[in-house]
Protein backbone atom coordinates (compact mmCIF):
# COMPACT_ATOMS: atom_id res chain seq x y z
CA UNK A 1 0.00 0.00 0.00
CA UNK A 2 2.58 2.38 0.86
CA UNK A 3 4.56 1.36 -2.85
CA UNK A 4 1.33 2.67 -4.50
CA UNK A 5 1.06 6.05 -2.58
CA UNK A 6 4.83 6.34 -3.53
CA UNK A 7 4.09 5.09 -6.79
CA UNK A 8 1.49 7.45 -6.88
CA UNK A 9 3.28 10.13 -5.49
CA UNK A 10 6.01 10.22 -8.41
CA UNK A 11 3.87 10.06 -11.05
CA UNK A 12 2.69 13.50 -10.47
CA UNK A 13 3.83 16.09 -11.96
CA UNK A 14 5.96 19.21 -9.46
CA UNK A 15 7.35 20.70 -11.58
CA UNK A 16 6.93 24.94 -11.82
CA UNK A 17 5.34 26.02 -14.65
CA UNK A 18 5.07 29.82 -15.80
CA UNK A 19 2.40 30.55 -13.71
CA UNK A 20 3.32 29.22 -10.71
CA UNK A 21 6.60 31.31 -11.02
CA UNK A 22 4.70 34.38 -11.96
CA UNK A 23 2.54 33.77 -8.86
CA UNK A 24 5.52 32.61 -6.57
CA UNK A 25 7.67 35.44 -7.17
CA UNK A 26 4.94 37.28 -5.48
CA UNK A 27 3.95 35.24 -2.98
CA UNK A 28 7.28 34.59 -1.75
CA UNK A 29 8.03 38.09 -1.42
CA UNK A 30 5.08 39.47 0.01
CA UNK A 31 6.00 38.52 3.50
CA UNK A 32 9.16 41.18 4.44
CA UNK A 33 7.81 43.43 1.07
CA UNK A 34 7.23 47.14 2.04
CA UNK A 35 3.60 48.07 1.21
CA UNK A 36 4.79 50.75 -1.39
CA UNK A 37 5.97 47.87 -3.28
CA UNK A 38 3.30 46.44 -4.02
CA UNK A 39 2.12 48.17 -6.89
CA UNK A 40 5.78 48.08 -8.94
CA UNK A 41 6.34 44.42 -8.49
CA UNK A 42 2.38 43.52 -9.66
CA UNK A 43 3.16 45.90 -12.77
CA UNK A 44 6.22 43.85 -13.56
CA UNK A 45 4.09 40.69 -13.08
CA UNK A 46 1.37 41.88 -15.62
CA UNK A 47 4.16 42.95 -17.79
CA UNK A 48 5.42 39.40 -18.09
CA UNK A 49 1.93 38.33 -19.76
CA UNK A 50 2.14 41.52 -21.92
CA UNK A 51 -0.08 43.58 -19.60
CA UNK A 52 0.74 47.12 -19.57
CA UNK A 53 -1.48 50.57 -17.81
CA UNK A 54 -2.39 48.75 -14.81
CA UNK A 55 -4.63 50.49 -12.22
CA UNK A 56 -5.13 49.67 -8.99
CA UNK A 57 -8.78 50.95 -7.61
CA UNK A 58 -9.51 51.20 -3.75
CA UNK A 59 -13.87 51.25 -2.95
CA UNK A 60 -13.93 54.70 -1.20
CA UNK A 61 -15.52 54.85 2.55
CA UNK A 62 -18.91 55.80 1.73
CA UNK A 63 -18.62 53.30 -1.15
CA UNK A 64 -19.60 55.49 -4.18
CA UNK A 65 -16.73 55.66 -6.09
CA UNK A 66 -13.29 53.05 -7.25
CA UNK A 67 -10.43 55.44 -6.15
CA UNK A 68 -6.87 55.08 -7.98
CA UNK A 69 -4.07 54.33 -5.42
CA UNK A 70 -0.81 56.19 -6.18
CA UNK A 71 2.01 54.31 -6.87
CA UNK A 72 5.41 53.78 -8.78
CA UNK A 73 4.48 51.97 -12.22
CA UNK A 74 0.46 52.53 -12.00
CA UNK A 75 -1.84 54.68 -14.08
CA UNK A 76 -3.59 57.00 -12.11
CA UNK A 77 -6.81 58.36 -13.70
CA UNK A 78 -10.11 60.06 -12.18
CA UNK A 79 -12.25 58.11 -9.62
CA UNK A 80 -14.77 56.07 -11.16
CA UNK A 81 -18.38 55.58 -10.15
CA UNK A 82 -19.24 52.46 -8.53
CA UNK A 83 -22.69 52.61 -10.23
CA UNK A 84 -21.44 54.23 -13.58
CA UNK A 85 -19.13 52.95 -14.71
CA UNK A 86 -16.98 49.68 -16.57
CA UNK A 87 -14.83 49.20 -13.22
CA UNK A 88 -17.82 49.61 -11.29
CA UNK A 89 -19.49 46.66 -13.13
CA UNK A 90 -16.68 44.43 -12.11
CA UNK A 91 -17.26 45.32 -8.88
CA UNK A 92 -20.51 44.98 -8.17
CA UNK A 93 -20.68 41.66 -10.10
CA UNK A 94 -17.60 40.28 -8.95
CA UNK A 95 -16.94 39.14 -12.14
CA UNK A 96 -13.92 39.75 -14.91
CA UNK A 97 -14.81 42.59 -17.53
CA UNK A 98 -13.23 42.70 -20.67
CA UNK A 99 -13.97 45.74 -22.74
CA UNK A 100 -11.96 45.58 -26.61
CA UNK A 101 -10.68 49.26 -27.38
CA UNK A 102 -8.87 50.42 -30.65
CA UNK A 103 -7.11 46.66 -30.75
CA UNK A 104 -6.37 45.57 -27.56
CA UNK A 105 -8.68 44.63 -24.70
CA UNK A 106 -8.95 46.21 -21.26
CA UNK A 107 -9.31 43.85 -18.38
CA UNK A 108 -11.59 44.31 -15.17
CA UNK A 109 -11.17 42.65 -12.62
CA UNK A 110 -12.32 42.71 -9.26
CA UNK A 111 -10.11 42.47 -6.15
CA UNK A 112 -11.65 40.08 -3.50
CA UNK A 113 -10.49 39.30 -0.03
CA UNK A 114 -12.22 35.86 0.29
CA UNK A 115 -15.65 37.43 -0.55
CA UNK A 116 -15.26 40.97 0.59
CA UNK A 117 -14.65 43.35 -2.48
CA UNK A 118 -11.87 45.95 -1.71
CA UNK A 119 -11.75 47.15 -5.11
CA UNK A 120 -10.57 46.52 -8.95
CA UNK A 121 -7.32 45.81 -10.84
CA UNK A 122 -7.33 47.11 -14.43
CA UNK A 123 -4.69 46.10 -17.15
CA UNK A 124 -4.64 46.29 -21.02
CA UNK A 125 -3.45 43.46 -23.24
CA UNK A 126 -3.23 42.99 -26.99
CA UNK A 127 -5.37 39.97 -26.88
CA UNK A 128 -6.66 37.74 -24.30
CA UNK A 129 -6.79 34.04 -23.95
CA UNK A 130 -8.01 31.32 -21.23
CA UNK A 131 -4.54 31.36 -19.92
CA UNK A 132 -3.98 34.92 -19.10
CA UNK A 133 -7.68 35.18 -18.08
CA UNK A 134 -6.81 32.15 -15.39
CA UNK A 135 -3.67 33.94 -14.25
CA UNK A 136 -4.80 37.40 -13.94
CA UNK A 137 -7.95 36.44 -11.78
CA UNK A 138 -5.58 34.45 -9.78
CA UNK A 139 -3.16 37.35 -9.48
CA UNK A 140 -6.01 39.59 -9.11
CA UNK A 141 -6.95 37.89 -5.71
CA UNK A 142 -3.48 37.77 -4.90
CA UNK A 143 -3.02 41.55 -4.98
CA UNK A 144 -6.05 41.75 -2.75
CA UNK A 145 -4.88 39.49 -0.07
CA UNK A 146 -1.53 41.51 -0.03
CA UNK A 147 -3.80 44.92 0.52
CA UNK A 148 -5.50 43.47 3.16
CA UNK A 149 -2.74 42.11 4.93
CA UNK A 150 -0.57 45.24 4.62
CA UNK A 151 -3.46 47.56 5.55
CA UNK A 152 -2.40 46.42 9.20
CA UNK A 153 1.36 48.15 8.86
CA UNK A 154 0.59 51.48 6.76
CA UNK A 155 -1.79 54.52 6.13
CA UNK A 156 -1.33 54.31 2.66
CA UNK A 157 -4.71 52.39 1.46
CA UNK A 158 -6.97 54.39 4.24
CA UNK A 159 -5.64 57.97 2.50
CA UNK A 160 -6.47 56.35 -1.13
CA UNK A 161 -10.05 55.41 -0.01
CA UNK A 162 -10.69 58.54 2.32
CA UNK A 163 -12.56 61.49 -0.07
CA UNK A 164 -13.30 63.59 2.54
CA UNK A 165 -11.75 64.47 6.33
CA UNK A 166 -13.00 62.25 8.76
CA UNK A 167 -13.92 62.73 12.85
CA UNK A 168 -11.42 61.06 15.90
CA UNK A 169 -15.25 59.01 16.26
CA UNK A 170 -15.46 57.54 12.67
CA UNK A 171 -12.06 56.44 12.92
CA UNK A 172 -12.61 54.34 15.71
CA UNK A 173 -16.02 53.51 14.60
CA UNK A 174 -13.85 51.95 10.70
CA UNK A 175 -11.05 50.75 13.16
CA UNK A 176 -13.73 48.30 14.93
CA UNK A 177 -15.16 46.85 11.98
CA UNK A 178 -15.52 43.48 10.60
CA UNK A 179 -15.10 43.20 6.15
CA UNK A 180 -18.58 44.77 5.24
CA UNK A 181 -19.34 41.74 3.25
CA UNK A 182 -18.79 37.77 3.36
CA UNK A 183 -20.27 35.49 1.00
CA UNK A 184 -19.96 31.65 1.26
CA UNK A 185 -22.60 29.28 -0.26
CA UNK A 186 -25.32 28.77 2.32
CA UNK A 187 -24.89 32.68 3.65
CA UNK A 188 -24.31 36.05 2.62
CA UNK A 189 -23.96 39.70 4.46
CA UNK A 190 -23.46 43.42 3.42
CA UNK A 191 -23.39 46.61 5.90
CA UNK A 192 -22.55 49.61 5.45
CA UNK A 193 -22.58 53.13 7.48
CA UNK A 194 -23.59 56.77 7.29
CA UNK A 195 -22.38 58.94 7.58
CA UNK A 196 -19.24 57.24 6.81
CA UNK A 197 -16.98 60.35 7.81
CA UNK A 198 -18.54 61.29 10.65
CA UNK A 199 -20.47 58.24 12.20
CA UNK A 200 -20.30 57.76 15.90
CA UNK A 201 -22.80 55.20 17.67
CA UNK A 202 -23.50 52.76 15.29
CA UNK A 203 -21.81 49.62 14.50
CA UNK A 204 -21.68 45.91 13.85
CA UNK A 205 -20.19 42.73 13.85
CA UNK A 206 -20.50 39.21 12.61
CA UNK A 207 -18.39 35.81 13.10
CA UNK A 208 -18.85 32.81 11.18
CA UNK A 209 -18.25 29.88 13.53
CA UNK A 210 -18.65 26.32 12.33
CA UNK A 211 -22.09 26.45 11.42
CA UNK A 212 -23.50 29.29 12.95
CA UNK A 213 -23.44 32.83 11.82
CA UNK A 214 -23.39 35.51 15.00
CA UNK A 215 -24.42 39.11 14.18
CA UNK A 216 -24.93 42.31 16.21
CA UNK A 217 -26.19 45.54 15.63
CA UNK A 218 -25.97 48.37 17.69
CA UNK A 219 -26.86 52.20 18.43
CA UNK A 220 -24.58 53.53 21.33
CA UNK A 221 -26.25 57.26 22.66
CA UNK A 222 -25.12 60.31 21.82
CA UNK A 223 -22.37 61.77 19.32
CA UNK A 224 -18.92 62.13 19.09
CA UNK A 225 -16.40 60.39 20.84
CA UNK A 226 -18.33 59.64 23.44
CA UNK A 227 -20.44 57.52 21.75
CA UNK A 228 -17.67 56.32 19.77
CA UNK A 229 -16.31 54.93 23.31
CA UNK A 230 -19.23 53.44 24.12
CA UNK A 231 -20.12 51.33 20.81
CA UNK A 232 -16.30 50.33 20.88
CA UNK A 233 -16.84 48.74 24.94
CA UNK A 234 -20.48 47.59 23.73
CA UNK A 235 -18.92 45.64 20.75
CA UNK A 236 -15.68 44.58 22.86
CA UNK A 237 -18.08 42.73 25.36
CA UNK A 238 -20.09 41.22 22.61
CA UNK A 239 -17.29 39.19 21.23
CA UNK A 240 -15.82 38.53 24.31
CA UNK A 241 -18.89 36.59 25.32
CA UNK A 242 -19.52 35.11 21.91
CA UNK A 243 -16.30 33.81 21.72
CA UNK A 244 -16.60 32.11 25.22
CA UNK A 245 -19.78 30.56 24.03
CA UNK A 246 -22.30 32.63 26.09
CA UNK A 247 -25.65 31.57 25.30
CA UNK A 248 -27.74 34.33 23.69
CA UNK A 249 -29.54 35.56 26.83
CA UNK A 250 -26.47 35.64 28.42
CA UNK A 251 -25.29 38.12 25.70
CA UNK A 252 -27.10 41.24 27.07
CA UNK A 253 -26.53 40.40 30.79
CA UNK A 254 -22.76 40.75 29.88
CA UNK A 255 -22.35 43.36 27.42
CA UNK A 256 -25.34 45.48 30.18
CA UNK A 257 -22.90 45.30 32.74
CA UNK A 258 -20.09 46.37 30.71
CA UNK A 259 -22.11 50.04 29.74
CA UNK A 260 -22.96 50.32 33.38
CA UNK A 261 -19.53 49.76 35.42
CA UNK A 262 -18.00 51.82 32.69
CA UNK A 263 -20.53 54.74 32.16
CA UNK A 264 -23.19 54.69 34.78
CA UNK A 265 -26.92 54.24 34.87
CA UNK A 266 -27.59 57.37 32.42
CA UNK A 267 -25.95 56.17 29.14
CA UNK A 268 -27.36 53.06 27.15
CA UNK A 269 -26.69 51.00 23.89
CA UNK A 270 -29.72 49.37 21.95
CA UNK A 271 -28.67 46.29 20.40
CA UNK A 272 -29.75 43.31 18.84
CA UNK A 273 -28.34 39.90 18.80
CA UNK A 274 -29.02 36.87 16.25
CA UNK A 275 -27.72 33.61 16.08
CA UNK A 276 -28.46 31.83 12.15
CA UNK A 277 -27.65 28.61 11.54
CA UNK A 278 -26.72 28.23 7.97
CA UNK A 279 -27.07 24.48 7.70
CA UNK A 280 -30.91 24.73 8.52
CA UNK A 281 -32.13 28.18 8.44
CA UNK A 282 -32.93 28.12 12.26
CA UNK A 283 -33.10 31.94 13.32
CA UNK A 284 -32.34 33.15 16.97
CA UNK A 285 -32.37 36.53 18.17
CA UNK A 286 -32.75 38.98 21.76
CA UNK A 287 -34.13 42.50 21.19
CA UNK A 288 -32.37 45.61 23.35
CA UNK A 289 -34.66 48.13 22.58
CA UNK A 290 -33.56 48.47 18.97
CA UNK A 291 -36.11 48.66 15.81
CA UNK A 292 -37.21 45.83 14.66
CA UNK A 293 -35.66 43.72 11.20
CA UNK A 294 -37.43 43.24 7.78
CA UNK A 295 -38.05 40.25 6.67
CA UNK A 296 -37.51 40.03 3.08
CA UNK A 297 -38.86 36.78 0.74
CA UNK A 298 -39.56 36.88 -3.00
CA UNK A 299 -38.47 40.75 -3.26
CA UNK A 300 -40.38 42.17 -1.30
CA UNK A 301 -40.49 43.28 2.48
CA UNK A 302 -42.98 40.42 3.92
CA UNK A 303 -43.02 40.74 7.65
CA UNK A 304 -41.61 42.68 10.75
CA UNK A 305 -39.46 40.57 13.37
CA UNK A 306 -41.20 41.58 16.23
CA UNK A 307 -40.09 40.06 19.42
CA UNK A 308 -40.11 40.54 22.98
CA UNK A 309 -37.42 43.62 23.78
CA UNK A 310 -35.94 44.28 27.27
CA UNK A 311 -34.33 47.17 28.26
CA UNK A 312 -31.12 48.75 26.23
CA UNK A 313 -28.01 47.71 27.20
CA UNK A 314 -26.65 49.71 30.35
CA UNK A 315 -30.04 50.49 31.98
CA UNK A 316 -29.87 46.73 33.45
CA UNK A 317 -33.33 45.29 32.13
CA UNK A 318 -34.16 41.69 33.15
CA UNK A 319 -32.77 38.77 31.11
CA UNK A 320 -34.67 39.49 27.30
CA UNK A 321 -36.45 36.81 25.82
CA UNK A 322 -34.75 34.67 22.81
CA UNK A 323 -37.20 34.64 20.18
CA UNK A 324 -36.89 32.05 17.41
CA UNK A 325 -38.04 31.35 13.00
CA UNK A 326 -37.42 29.28 10.38
CA UNK A 327 -36.10 30.88 7.57
CA UNK A 328 -36.60 29.61 4.13
CA UNK A 329 -34.20 29.54 1.19
CA UNK A 330 -33.37 32.73 -0.23
CA UNK A 331 -34.89 35.07 2.91
CA UNK A 332 -33.42 38.54 3.60
CA UNK A 333 -32.80 40.15 6.57
CA UNK A 334 -32.24 43.97 6.88
CA UNK A 335 -31.37 44.98 10.36
CA UNK A 336 -30.91 48.68 10.65
CA UNK A 337 -30.80 51.71 13.00
CA UNK A 338 -33.00 54.44 14.19
CA UNK A 339 -31.54 56.81 12.41
CA UNK A 340 -33.11 55.37 8.80
CA UNK A 341 -36.77 56.05 10.25
CA UNK A 342 -36.42 58.47 12.28
CA UNK A 343 -34.68 61.63 10.38
CA UNK A 344 -36.63 64.75 9.68
CA UNK A 345 -36.59 67.81 7.73
CA UNK A 346 -36.92 70.75 10.29
CA UNK A 347 -40.76 71.19 11.01
CA UNK A 348 -41.62 68.08 8.34
CA UNK A 349 -42.51 63.99 9.77
CA UNK A 350 -40.36 61.52 10.24
CA UNK A 351 -39.29 59.64 7.36
CA UNK A 352 -40.75 56.29 9.14
CA UNK A 353 -40.88 52.79 8.44
CA UNK A 354 -43.32 52.98 5.65
CA UNK A 355 -41.30 54.95 3.91
CA UNK A 356 -38.62 52.56 4.62
CA UNK A 357 -40.36 49.52 3.85
CA UNK A 358 -41.71 51.04 0.53
CA UNK A 359 -38.06 51.99 -0.97
CA UNK A 360 -36.78 48.98 0.16
CA UNK A 361 -39.50 46.99 -2.17
CA UNK A 362 -38.27 49.74 -4.52
CA UNK A 363 -34.38 49.13 -4.26
CA UNK A 364 -34.64 44.60 -4.19
CA UNK A 365 -37.03 44.85 -7.36
CA UNK A 366 -33.69 46.70 -9.13
CA UNK A 367 -30.95 45.21 -7.81
CA UNK A 368 -29.89 41.33 -7.22
CA UNK A 369 -26.93 41.05 -5.42
CA UNK A 370 -26.51 41.27 -1.55
CA UNK A 371 -23.94 44.05 -1.24
CA UNK A 372 -25.54 46.10 -4.43
CA UNK A 373 -29.15 45.93 -2.44
CA UNK A 374 -26.90 47.17 0.71
CA UNK A 375 -25.02 50.01 -1.15
CA UNK A 376 -28.25 51.10 -3.26
CA UNK A 377 -30.50 51.01 -0.57
CA UNK A 378 -28.61 52.67 1.79
CA UNK A 379 -27.83 55.61 -0.86
CA UNK A 380 -31.39 55.72 -2.27
CA UNK A 381 -32.59 56.21 1.71
CA UNK A 382 -30.43 58.97 1.94
CA UNK A 383 -31.52 60.41 -1.45
CA UNK A 384 -35.36 60.21 -0.05
CA UNK A 385 -34.56 61.93 3.86
CA UNK A 386 -33.24 64.94 1.35
CA UNK A 387 -29.75 63.88 1.94
CA UNK A 388 -29.79 64.72 5.47
CA UNK A 389 -27.77 62.49 7.91
CA UNK A 390 -27.76 64.23 11.18
CA UNK A 391 -27.79 60.62 12.73
CA UNK A 392 -25.68 57.78 12.51
CA UNK A 393 -27.92 55.23 10.19
CA UNK A 394 -26.49 52.25 9.31
CA UNK A 395 -28.15 48.67 7.89
CA UNK A 396 -26.85 45.61 7.74
CA UNK A 397 -28.36 42.83 5.12
CA UNK A 398 -28.44 38.49 5.64
CA UNK A 399 -29.48 36.20 2.67
CA UNK A 400 -29.72 32.65 4.12
CA UNK A 401 -29.55 30.15 1.16
CA UNK A 402 -28.90 26.98 2.56
CA UNK A 403 -26.74 23.70 1.07
CA UNK A 404 -23.43 23.23 2.31
CA UNK A 405 -20.19 23.83 1.05
CA UNK A 406 -18.38 20.86 1.15
CA UNK A 407 -17.58 20.71 -2.42
CA UNK A 408 -15.23 23.19 -2.12
CA UNK A 409 -13.21 21.39 0.48
CA UNK A 410 -12.42 18.70 -2.29
CA UNK A 411 -9.76 18.30 -4.71
CA UNK A 412 -10.74 18.35 -8.32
Amino acid sequence: MEGERRLSRIGVDRSEGFGERLLGVLLDRAHEMPPQLIAPLVAEEVARVGGRDLSILLQDYEQMLLVPLPGRRLTVGEPEPIEDSLAGKAFLNRRALEVPQDGSVRMYLPLLDGSDQIGVMAVTLDNVDDDDRRLLRRLAGLVADMIVTKDAYTDQFFQARRRAPMSVAAEIQWSLLPPLSMTVPQVEVAGILEPAYDVAGDSFDYALNDDILHVAMIDAMGHGLDAATMATVAIGAYRHTRRANTELSQVYTFMDRAINDQFGPDHFVTAQMMCLNIATGHLQWVNAGHPAPLLIRDRAVVDRLESPTTLPVGFGGEQPQVSQRMLQPGDRLLCFTDGLIEEHQAGGDQFGEEQLIECTNRTVRDHTAVRAVARALSHALKQERGGITSDDATLFLIEWRGGDADHLAAFD
